[in-house]
This record gives C-alpha cells, sequence and structure tokens, in this order.
C-alpha cells in the first residue's frame, strides 16, 4: 500500500528536488490559468472569438514545436530543452501582462507556447529517467495533485486580488507567473545539472535513434492513446481555461471570485483523494480506470450544465463550483495512467518522441478546446455546447475500449513476465514494449 512516507523515503534525491518545488514554481501559472481568457475578452476589450483563437493559439505553436522538441530532447537531453523553453515562458508572460493591442498578445501567446510545446515531453522524460517501475505510475500521480495544489492556491488569490476594472491587476499575475519559471530554471541550472534523459549512442540502437514519429503512429497501442489523449484534452483540460470561464461568467452568471472558488475547489480534491485513487487503481488495468474516467467527466458536464437554468443565483454558483469537484475527481485516474502508460511503450532512446506525440494530443485537444467553446458559446449555442462535451466522454469510454485490445498488459499496469507479455501479443526489445 502507497503512503506519502513510503513514497518519499523510495524516491532518489531528483525525484525528490522536481516535487519539491512543484507547488511553488506552479502558483504563478495558477493566478493566470482560469482569467486568461477574461482577461483577454473583458479587460483589453478583445472579442470573444478572437480572445478563444489566441488561447488556441498557445496550443498551435505548442503542437508545431513538440515533434522537433521531441527529436531534440532524445538528441540533446530534456535538460536543454526545457531551459530554452522556460526562458521563452518568461518572456511570453512579461509581455501578455502589457498586451493591449491584438498583436502584442499574438506574440505573447507564442512564446509562451513554445514552452507548453517542449515542456510536456520535456518534464515527463526527467521524471522517466528518474524514477521507474511502479514508483512511475505513483509519481506522476502526486506530481500530478502538487501541480494543482499550486495552481489552486494561484486561483483563490487570482480570483481574489483581480478586479476586471483594474487592469493593474491581471499585469501583476502575469509578471508573477513570469516570475514562477525561475524556479524550475534555478534547479535545471543548479541540482538537476547532471541528470541524463539520452544516452551515448551505440550500435545496437541505431533502429531507435532514427525511427521516426510515422512509424511510431503505426504501433496500434500509440495511435489510440494519441486519440484517447486528444479527445480527453479536448472535453477536459481543453475547456478549463475557455470553455468553462466563459460558460461560468456568461451562462451561469456567477463573479469572478466564484470561478477562483471553483478551481480551488477542483485543487482539494485532487490532493485528498489523489493517494486513495492511487491506492484504488493499483494493479488494475489502466484502459479500465479511463472509462471510470469518461463516466464521471460526462456526469460533471450534467452538473455544468444544468447551472445556466438558474444564473445569477446560488443554485448556479453552487453547481459551477461542484462541477469542477466532479470534474477533478476523474482527473485523479487520468494522470497517473496515461503519462505511465506511454513511457512504459518507450524506450530511453525513443522517450522523447513517445512523450511528444502524447503532448502534440494534448495540444491538439488544447488548440480545438477553446476555439470550438469560442464560436459556441459565442454564438448562444449554450445547450449544445454541454451536449458535446458529454458525446465527447462517452466516445472516450469507447477508444479505452479499443485500447485495451492491443496495449500490451505490461503497459496497461498488469504486472507479468516478459513470456507473458509476448503472448498477450506484444514484443519486449532492450526494455521496450512493442505491439
Amino acid at each position: 500500500m502507497i503512503g506519502i512516507r513510503s513514497f518519499w523515503n523510495a524516491l532518489p534525491t531528483e525525484g525528490r528536488w522536481l516535487l519539491s518545488t512543484v507547488v511553488v514554481q506552479t502558483l504563478g501559472r495558477g493566478m493566470t490559468l482560469p482569467f486568461t481568457i477574461i482577461y483577454l475578452h473583458e479587460v483589453r476589450g478583445f472579442d470573444l472569438g478572437l480572445s478563444g483563437a489566441l488561447m488556441s493559439l498557445i496550443a498551435v505553436t505548442g503542437l508545431v514545436v513538440t515533434g522537433p522538441g521531441g527529436t531534440l530532447i532524445d538528441r540533446f537531453g530534456a535538460r536543454r530543452v526545457l531551459i530554452a523553453g522556460l526562458l521563452s515562458m518568461i518572456a511570453g508572460c512579461s509581455l501578455l501582462a502589457f498586451a493591449t493591442h491584438p498583436a502584442v498578445a499574438t506574440v505573447a501567446v507564442v512564446l509562451i507556447g513554445v514552452n507548453f510545446g517542449v515542456s510536456w515531453p520535456g518534464f515527463n522524460a526527467l521524471i522517466a529517467t528518474v524514477v521507474s517501475g511502479e514508483l512511475r505510475q505513483q509519481y506522476f500521480g502526486v506530481n500530478f495533485a502538487l501541480v494543482n495544489l499550486g495552481i489552486g492556491i494561484g486561483g483563490v488569490i487570482g480570483g481574489f486580488f483581480v478586479n476586471v476594472d483594474d487592469p493593474v491587476t491581471f499585469t501583476v499575475i502575469f509578471l508573477v507567473d513570469a516570475a514562477s519559471s525561475l524556479v524550475p530554471l534555478a534547479l535545471l541550472l543548479g541540482p538537476l545539472r547532471r541528470v541524463r534523459t539520452h544516452a551515448q549512442p551505440d550500435a545496437a540502437d541505431a533502429d531507435e535513434r532514427h525511427i521516426g514519429y510515422r512509424e511510431i503512429l503505426r504501433r496500434p497501442a500509440v495511435l489510440w492513446l494519441t486519440v484517447l489523449t486528444f479527445l480527453s484534452v479536448f472535453i477536459g483540460y481543453g475547456q478549463m481555461e475557455a470553455g468553462f470561464p466563459a460558460f461560468a461568467r456568461q451562462v451561469s452568471g456567477v463573479s469572478t471570485q466564484v470561478v477562483g472558488i471553483a478551481f480551488a475547489v477542483n485543487t482539494a480534491v485532487i490532493v485528498l483523494l489523489q493517494f486513495a485513487v492511487l491506492r484504488l487503481i493499483r494493479g488494475r488495468r489502466r484502459t479500465r480506470v479511463m472509462q471510470a474516467m469518461a463516466a464521471i467527466w460526462a456526469g460533471s458536464w450534467l452538473v455544468l450544465g444544468a447551472t445556466g437554468l438558474l444564473p445569477h443565483t446560488l443554485g448556479a454558483a453552487i453547481g459551477v463550483i461542484a462541477f469542477m469537484g466532479v470534474f477533478a475527481f476523474g482527473e485523479t485516474m487520468l494522470q497517473p495512467t496515461v503519462p505511465a502508460m506511454c513511457n512504459d511503450l518507450a524506450s530511453d532512446r525513443t522517450r522523447g518522441r513517445y512523450n511528444a506525440i502524447n503532448a502534440a494530443a494534448f495540444q491538439g485537444g488544447a488548440i480545438t478546446g477553446p476555439l470550438v467553446a469560442g464560436v459556441m458559446l459565442g454564438e448562444g449555442l449554450t445547450t449544445g455546447f454541454v451536449a458535446v462535451m458529454i458525446a465527447g466522454a462517452v466516445v472516450v469510454c469507447v477508444l479505452a475500449i479499443i485500447l485495451e485490445r492491443v496495449v500490451p498488459a505490461s503497459a496497461n499496469g498488469i504486472e507479468v513476465t516478459a513470456a507473458e507479455d509476448v503472448a498477450d501479443g506484444s514484443t519486449v526489445v532492450r526494455g521496450r514494449t512493442e505491439s
């Protein structure tokens, strides 16, 4: 059974460094995450459709740089690529703090997108290098809880600090977001400067060094995991910065303080339940856990949709907060499973590219999520918007069933011997599991 103390004692020094700074480095992100689209639309006066497009541009940029970023990670190591990404993040947040014109905001979100494009595969590759085995799934889950703790605290602070009638308050939170990126930058330049996420090349691994993204995607397990990740982000995280805040403000009619509290509740649920969920899902098929997550998310969107029937009321505020609580319960099931499955399918020499593919799926969902939310909510299609989210959750459940049929048992969270895994339809080669 996993406990906080036993988990911490099992971590190597590098893993402890990574976890010990997560809350601080995500605090600034939490202050801006729920309010970026509000800032662009209500403070800077950009059209809601344009604001949604700018939010999507972050993910578009991330998607463009993710592929080259994954290749660079496998070639030069995650540390160097992450340093470049963090410098871009600092510049982007600083510029966005003073963006009064769409052109300036565009440059800012592109710089932020560069970091998003390399941070997902970079940090996942770094984590997978530091920890392995069962500890890896636990680490991804705990890391996710701490990320949300930092974001949640930031969300509460931001909710009570920002004022749509005072642009300076938004300038401050974006500068804080920029400053928070200095924490992981110092970590990479200091205690983690000797961590290598790429090995010295040798003749035996020549084929892996030159494997292309197309070949990786031809593996059924990778393909279906990629599609599932995309749709999960579309109905989930792709709506957290755009669809949810916009719906809550314009349809449910709640205040920015309620939006901030909702994010805080989201964080509280994740922090309080993550270890319990990790115990619950340990040894279970990850695809079954994904199905449970999809069902929970469908229920959460029903709750949010119902708040539109009671706008500007206490009931709407309670429903908005409840939505984030239920949604968070589903998040505790998704985050330990997808990254762990992705890295269990990869080898040390292809880890950057495997995580880049998963990151590209994430960015794809983040692109279409805010864009669809901005268009549909801007046109007043509130009922249709909620229906699309619920239908997406149903499809995620179906995709998890398909994925279970093609993914090796070892990558699906089931402890098996190499011979059993081969019998299950996979081949284990130098630590990599291929379907």
